[in-house]
């Protein structure tokens, strides 16, 4: 990116996500859900006792059966935060989900320190298929899913709705292709492409101790094999969902064009996709919780959540 010598890749996403986590557990003081919002806590997903296999569920006031469903994945590096990330930031988001008559749906996923990839994706599907199946309990229409995503998350989420659509075997912790379908795709600032991360110049992945090494558990140079698996791009076709990519102009975590280069892949494989890249924004903050990024998401839920 003009102006910026070197990406310290995801080593000052650690110390931004520390920050959104203080940002997180201040709103939440405050509320960031509309008064009588149905909150259902800590929902065990994959029959066992583990935090990481948790889950939230946010539902309007007056929902009903067959609510649309957003499904929300934290950002850290694949290291750190919970299902509550992200969200202290994106107060005026969180509330116009729940405001305009969607559930909202927060996930846990295993650390990178407690299980390398494809463990994350792993329980991602987990969670998707678990709310799928109990969409009825819970008021949720299980044809109406998006997926939204932070940073890491926002990997996650491109990744789950790419390959959705494909029989990616080691992507499901029985082996067994979800029943699930994801209807549209919102990623903030989420890499991409591992491998092209790999081969730049511009950036620092390339070391034992980074946090794309610690998600593989070994260094993308070594085993390009394991980041072409673990990213998105690998799986663009033209039955993708459509996506709403936003990045930060100065985002000095992850470079912005590995959000330039998923729009590239969309827009040549025909999947209907827009690129918004924020003047003078970092890698994450309140420039994100902006109306014209909540028109442009609201636009494509209802395009596509309908």
């Amino acid at each position: 990116m003009p102006g910026i010598k070197k990406h310290k890749l995801f080593t000052a996403v650690i110390l931004c996500s520390m920050l959104a986590a203080t940002y997180t557990c201040s709103a939440q003081k405050t509320s960031l859900f509309p008064e009588g919002t149905v909150i259902f806590n800590d929902i065990p997903y994959a029959n066992d006792t583990s935090q990481k296999h948790l889950l939230d569920i946010y539902l309007p006031a007056n929902a009903t059966k067959n609510t649309p469903l957003v499904i929300w994945v934290h950002g850290g590096a694949w290291m750190l935060n919970d299902k509550h990330a992200d969200m202290g930031y994106m107060k005026q988001t969180v509330r116009s989900f729940i405001d305009s008559g969607y559930a909202l749906a927060s996930i846990n996923y295993r650390y990178s320190t407690e299980a390398v990839f494809p463990a994350q994706i792993q329980d991602c599907n987990q969670a998707f298929e678990f709310l799928y199946a109990n969409a009825a309990k819970y008021k949720l229409d299980k044809n109406k899913i998006a997926v939204i995503g932070f940073s890491a998350g926002g990997h996650l989420a491109s990744l789950l709705a790419l390959s959705n659509n494909s029989n990616i075997k080691p992507f499901y912790a029985d082996g067994k292709k979800p029943s699930f379908k994801i209807k549209a795709a919102i990623d903030f600032y989420g890499p991409s492409d591992l491998v092209m991360l790999a081969s730049s110049p511009d950036t620092s992945v390339n070391n034992a101790r980074n946090a794309v090494s610690i998600l593989l558990g070994a260094m993308p140079v070594e085993r390009p094999d394991l980041a072409k698996l673990a990213s998105p791009v690998t799986y663009v076709d033209k039955d993708d969902p459509p996506f709403l990519i936003v990045q930060g102009e100065k985002d000095e975590s992850v470079p912005n064009t590995q959000s330039i280069l998923l729009h590239s892949y969309l827009k040549l494989a025909g999947v209907k996709n827009e690129l918004i890249i924020l003047p003078g924004a970092p890698h994450y903050g309140e420039m994100f919780d902006a109306e014209p990024i909540r028109k442009k998401i609201f636009m494509l839920l209802r395009e596509y959540l309908k």
